[in-house]
């Protein structure tokens, strides 16, 4: 008698034992700032090493008219200070991906047609993609045509800025990574 209850026991168990808990939701994709940090290493050290073509522009410093064509820039608002990155990155992110965006699309503009720009334009790939992972897409905006004498002049400015955006985008993956 004692094998059957043993049996009836061993048939008769799973139906007492709760269900299995539901698998945990897969975390959404996160930021790997150590591959961050290496591009927007990059992306500085390619913009520095660029030659520019028109030796007079070297000596350049254009000062922007409109303040509403300025591209994105990090500013202390977007959050992106060491103590705020620590706890809620968001708002640091999203505006580094609006930067570059804005930068790979002035890159596939008009103003770069007789000056392609391969290795820069795919390391703002590379990055772009790794910060859409987690925040998605921003709307592409097409630039308005320029006149083919301001070419180098508008390539000048958008190499300058898209310097010193580098710049400070690397400092924040830099913190982001050693932070991890």
């Amino acid at each position: 008698m004692a094998p059957l209850r043993r049996l009836l026991l061993c048939l008769c168990l799973p139906l007492l034992l709760p269900p299995p808990a539901a698998p945990a939701p897969a975390a959404g994709p996160r930021t790997d700032w150590v591959a961050c940090r290496s591009l927007s290493r990059e992306l500085s050290r390619l913009v520095a090493t660029l030659k520019e073509p028109h030796r007079v522009l070297e000596e350049t410093q254009l000062s922007e008219e409109d303040p509403k064509n300025w591209p994105p820039r990090i500013r202390c608002s977007d959050a992106c200070d060491p103590s705020t990155l620590d706890t809620n990155n968001t708002r640091c992110l999203q505006r580094i991906l609006q930067g570059l965006q804005h930068y790979r699309d002035l890159l596939g503009s008009d103003i770069f047609t007789a000056r392609r720009l391969p290795r820069l334009e795919a390391t703002l790939d590379q990055l772009l993609g790794l910060v859409q992972q987690e925040h998605g897409r921003p709307p592409r905006h097409s630039l308005a045509p320029s006149e083919t004498w301001a070419h180098p002049l508008l390539q000048h400015l958008a190499l300058q800025r898209l310097q010193s955006f580098a710049a400070i985008m690397s400092r924040v993956f830099t913190h982001s990574a050693s932070a991890r």
